[in-house]
């Protein structure tokens, strides 16, 4: 492995583990706090959810979390972790269109929006990069058993 290798690697090491925490926390939140989430998807989503649904859906997404700080089933863990993150951008268009709005106490209210949009083209570079996330479980068997479709 050469020295741009090991650059490469770190650097997606570095991303992947970000990543993986960030999209953690909010899969975390719903095992810790569900009935906050089962308020969010009643009324954002005209969803009725049970809390034993959420407690899978937080159960799943942490389990994909996981696979993406080890770099399992890459290309599969990164997308659908994205996949997820995607979906939450498509509920949050107004805030894109707004970026810079406040509330009456001059505190700005779509942030988070504008942190969507980084975080989206974080695991899009992620994806883009798969090849040369050497540091990860992935990569230590593409190394070792060649390149597989799952890898």
């Amino acid at each position: 492995m050469t020295a741009q290798d090991r650059r490469d690697a770190l650097a997606l090491l570095i991303l992947r583990l970000g990543l993986a925490w960030f999209m953690f926390l909010w899969a975390a939140h719903k095992v810790i706090t569900p009935k906050q989430y089962k308020f969010l998807a009643k009324n954002f989503d005209a969803v009725d959810l049970s809390i034993g649904q959420i407690y899978v859906a937080g159960g799943v997404q942490i389990a994909l979390c996981l696979l993406v700080a080890l770099g399992v089933f890459r290309y599969g863990s990164y997308g659908a972790l994205a996949l997820m993150h995607f979906y939450t951008i498509t509920r949050r268009w107004d805030g894109f269109f707004d970026p810079f709005a406040v509330n009456g106490k001059g505190f700005p209210i779509h942030r988070n929006q504008v942190i969507d949009l980084a975080v989206m083209a974080a695991f899009i570079a992620l994806l883009l990069m798969v090849a040369r996330d050497h540091w990860s479980v992935g990569g230590a068997l593409r190394r070792r058993m060649g390149p597989r479709w799952w890898q």
